[in-house]
C-alpha cells in the first residue's frame, strides 16, 4: 500500500502527514549522477533538475554551463526565473564543509520560500562502512552522518527558521549493509545493490533511492518504472524505507 512518509515540518517539528496537493507542487534537484539515481523524471509534480556527472557542489555552482544530463534546466536560469516549493541539493566528494555551506547559502537566498533537502548521496561500496563511521564533522566532504549533521547545523545557524531536511540516502545503504552482515537481507553482499563501484542497480538500488527522494519531497511511495522488482526484494526495501517515517531531519 502506497502512503506518504511522515516528515518533521515547521519550527515545531510536530509529526504531520504531508499533503502533496497542498504542501508541494514544484521541485528542483541539483546534483550529479547520485541525484540521477533517484530518477527525478519519475517524481510527481512539476519537476526540473540540473545534473552534472561526477561533480562536486562547488563545481556545479561555478560551472553551470554544460551539465552532462542534456535534459537539465540550468540552475542560474531556473532559480532566477521562479520560486520552487522544494529544492534538493546534493553534496559530494571534492568539497569541504565550508564550501558546501557557502554554496547552499547562496541557493537558500535565491529561493527564500522553498523548503530545502540535502541529498546525502552515498559512498562507494568498497569504502561504505569505513566512510559512514567517520566521525569527522569538518574539513573534506565524506558520506557520513557526522558531516551531514555539521552541515545542517551550520545552515540552520546561518538561516534560522528555514526548513532544511535531508534524504537519508546514505543511512538506508548502511541499514542494508547491517542486514547483510546479520543475514537478514535478500542481498548476499552490498555490491549487489550497486551496478558499479558507486552507482546503484537500475531496479533495486534506484527503487530504494527514488522512494527515499519521494519521502524527502513529501511524495507517496511509488513502484512506477520498477515493476520488474521481485516481491520479496520489494517487501524488504519497503521495510528499509519505512524507517524514514517520522525521522527527524
Amino acid at each position: 500500500m502506497t502512503r506518504p512518509c511522515l516528515l518533521l515540518l515547521g519550527l515545531s517539528f510536530a509529526l504531520e502527514p504531508v499533503s502533496v496537493a497542498e504542501e508541494v507542487r514544484s521541485f528542483y534537484l541539483i546534483g550529479n549522477s547520485l541525484t540521477q539515481d533517484t530518477v527525478p523524471a519519475k517524481l510527481d509534480g512539476d519537476v526540473q533538475w540540473h545534473i552534472d556527472c561526477g561533480k562536486s557542489l562547488p563545481f556545479i555552482f561555478e560551472n553551470p554551463e554544460k551539465p552532462c544530463v542534456e535534459s537539465s534546466t540550468l540552475w542560474p536560469a531556473a532559480l532566477r526565473a521562479r520560486q520552487y516549493d522544494v529544492i534538493s541539493v546534493q553534496v559530494h566528494y571534492g568539497s569541504t564543509l565550508e564550501t558546501d555551506a557557502a554554496v547552499l547559502s547562496q541557493f537558500l537566498k535565491m529561493q527564500p520560500g522553498a523548503a530545502f533537502v540535502i541529498h546525502t548521496g552515498w559512498a562507494r561500496s568498497a569504502s561504505q562502512s569505513e566512510e559512514y563511521s567517520n566521525a569527522r564533522d569538518h574539513g573534506d566532504m565524506v558520506h557520513s552522518p557526522a558531516y551531514i549533521a555539521a552541515l545542517l547545523m551550520k545552515l540552520r545557524e546561518l538561516h534560522p527558521g528555514r526548513e532544511i531536511r535531508q534524504s537519508f540516502a546514505q543511512d538506508l545503504i548502511e541499514k542494508v549493509r547491517k542486514d547483510i552482515a546479520s543475514g537478514s537481507s535478500p542481498f548476499a553482499r552490498l555490491e549487489d545493490l550497486y551496478r558499479d563501484d558507486i552507482h546503484l542497480n537500475l531496479i533495486t538500488g534506484r527503487y530504494l533511492m527514488h522512494n527515499a527522494m519521494r519521502c524527502a519531497l513529501g511524495q507517496p511511495r511509488s513502484v512506477a518504472g520498477f515493476e520488474t522488482i521481485s516481491s520479496p526484494v520489494k517487501r524488504y526495501l519497503d521495510g528499509i524505507l519505512d524507517s524514514l517515517d517520522g525521522v527527524d531531519a
